[in-house]
């Protein structure tokens, strides 16, 4: 499905690639997962290519160059983004100039929409190629999108298959290149090698919480979240809770909040990173709505799904979405596979009740694991070189001198 772009010669560029340049931007720590799952299949083709923009650590790793911190980008929230908006915007625009005036061979926004559309929108105007990688969520809310996003990708990367038809309908190329987590995680998780590495004890229950990533996202959903595990583990003796943090910055603040909240004594095993052990250790998770509730389906396991924002924000953004889930498993099944408990309705008691049907309800968890299994097939691609190879195909054409389709 490589549209117009698999008439043309897909051989590595790595002969004239000391000449290539190529921009990306990616806006948050999912979005970096993303990217750098991308650079590891273009890199050995583009071996010296210049490859820069925005992005974090494992971007870096395959040698991108990063202008600014990624975490610069990484606000959610409408009324949250407005507090940063000048230094966003002053960013975006500085970026745009930066690569008007470099033109670079191809430009790939990765996730991050609402910063990556408007730049992506001046870079295509300009004639400079770009692709998107991983449609936005026209499909949940804000369909009205699709015009934006016309004007703005030049060709778009999605990572569900039903996808494709809707851009294919408005007009604009995309490729299904699977979802790199489904490539990333193991079909059968290793729950006891997990339990091991993270020194958990290796027959007592598990609960992981993860409250975000981002400042804000630990801002609104830290305390509802760990006073749930408290709760619990007055229920159930010897219950673990493991908390993975993004960096030390969120585990500092994490810190904070607990403090805040007089939680500083709720018995909790605190990870640097290891998100993905402490899922395949788990037996049950709370997790914040985003990305995160996909990575947990596919290591197999019961969840609730929660999310808590600034008021103002909640009460814009619920009143603008097409579907009545909001977590990613329960849109891909089209079904209430797992409870979610948003804003008001996500108290402590309510969290907890939830997690404990979770834990102790084994045809629940019997009938997730199959749910879980089947939907880890169908998004399981070899997403590092599909989406590599799509980005290739449009420098080959950019630099050929032929436009576009």
């Amino acid at each position: 499905m490589y549209a117009a772009f698999a008439i043309f010669s897909t051989a590595p560029l790595v002969a004239s690639s000391d000449k290539i340049s190529i921009a990306m931007v990616a806006g948050e720590v999912s979005g970096d997962m993303l990217a750098g799952r991308m650079l590891s299949g273009l890199r050995p083709k583009l071996p010296d290519a210049h490859i820069h923009g925005i992005g974090g650590p494992n971007m870096q790793k395959h040698g991108f160059s990063a202008d600014w911190p990624m975490e610069k980008l990484s606000v959610r929230g409408l009324f949250e983004v407005l507090a940063h908006y000048r230094e966003i915007k002053g960013i975006q625009t500085a970026l745009r100039d930066k690569l008007l005036a470099e033109r670079p061979a191809v430009f790939v926004g990765v996730d991050a929409p609402d910063f990556n559309f408007g730049l992506e929108e001046a870079l295509k105007r300009a004639g400079i190629p770009t692709v998107h990688f991983i449609g936005p969520s026209i499909w949940a809310w804000r369909g009205g999108r699709i015009k934006k996003i016309a004007r703005s990708i030049s060709h778009m990367l999605v990572v569900f298959p039903f996808e494709t038809e809707i851009y294919e309908r408005a007009g604009i190329p995309s490729t299904y290149v699977g979802h790199p987590l489904a490539e990333v995680i193991p079909l059968q998780p290793d729950s006891a090698a997990a339990r091991a590495a993270l020194k958990l004890n290796a027959t007592a229950p598990v609960v992981t919480i993860m409250p975000g990533s981002r400042m804000s996202e630990l801002k609104y959903n830290t305390v509802a979240f760990i006073a749930a595990g408290a709760l619990l583990q007055k229920r159930i003796p010897g219950l673990q809770l493991v908390v993975p943090m993004a960096g030390a910055a969120q585990r500092e603040y994490f810190q904070q909040l607990l403090k805040g909240a007089g939680l500083e004594d709720v018995l909790l095993h605190v990870t640097d990173g290891q998100s993905h052990q402490a899922l395949a250790a788990a037996d049950a998770v709370l997790v914040a709505s985003g990305t995160a509730t996909l990575e947990v389906a596919l290591f197999k396991k019961p969840m609730v799904i929660s999310y808590k924002m600034m008021r103002a924000s909640w009460e814009v953004m619920r009143h603008m979405g097409y579907q009545p889930w909001i977590g990613l498993p329960n849109i891909l099944a089209r079904d209430f596979l797992v409870p979610e408990l948003l804003q008001n309705a996500a108290t402590p008691q309510a969290l907890a009740d939830a997690l404990q049907y979770q834990l102790e309800d084994q045809s629940n968890r019997d009938m997730l694991q199959r749910r879980f299994s089947d939907m880890h097939h169908s998004l399981l691609r070899n997403t590092a070189e599909e989406s590599a190879q799509a980005v290739l195909n449009i420098v080959e054409v950019h630099r050929s001198g032929r436009r576009l389709s």
